[in-house]
């Protein structure tokens, strides 16, 4: 399994930034993916999922600011940020299970200025 995302930046408070992570080697529209960020010092947190059936779940710091997207034909996921703050500054990471195993892809850095 592997996860390639991209779309880092930086941008000031306010401002948009969209991320894409392509996954490949497993049947990608049957899985669940997940956007995780890290910031500096802090455990990794759960920004949102997309289910297999398009359903969607956002950290509540995120709700209203964040979407999370896919598609199926390009088997990838997306992850829309608007309305960014600096508490935003964080690696974003996309996630998927298979066979009971965690991957992850390498992280996209995302700095968001006052």
């Amino acid at each position: 399994v592997q996860l390639q995302a991209s779309g880092r930046g930086l941008v000031q408070s306010g401002g948009s930034l969209r991320l894409s992570c392509v996954v490949s080697r497993i049947m990608f529209s049957h899985y669940d993916i997940d956007w995780y960020r890290q910031a500096p010092g802090r455990q990794r947190e759960l920004v949102a999922t997309i289910t297999s059936d398009f359903k969607t779940n956002y950290a509540d710091s995120v709700k209203g600011r964040i979407t999370i997207s896919r598609d199926n034909y390009q088997d990838t996921v997306y992850l829309q940020m608007s309305n960014l703050k600096p508490e935003d500054t964080a690696d974003y990471l996309c996630h998927v299970i298979h066979r009971g195993r965690a991957f992850w892809g390498q992280g996209t850095l995302v700095t968001v200025s006052s």
